[in-house]
């Protein structure tokens, strides 16, 4: 006659595979949020100063081309 046996995996590896079902859902959602608060804080200067003009092929898009005599401060 069979007989069931139930073995519990150790910790680690119940660790290991709860991460790899939450891995691929975390990424988007940080990659989305990422790309949210690029869009948001494009405005501000610093963001788009440090940030936004060091990227390659989008750097001269961010450029500030206005003359000095128009800037208020």
């Amino acid at each position: 006659m069979s007989s069931l046996r139930l073995h519990r995996p150790s910790p680690i590896a119940a660790a290991v595979t709860a991460s790899k079902r939450w891995t691929m859902s975390l990424g988007f959602w940080g990659a989305s949020a990422g790309a949210a608060a690029l869009l948001f804080l494009s405005v501000t200067p610093l963001v788009r100063r440090e940030v936004l003009q060091k990227v390659p092929v989008l750097g001269s898009y961010y450029e500030d081309k206005t003359p000095a005599s128009d800037k208020p401060f």
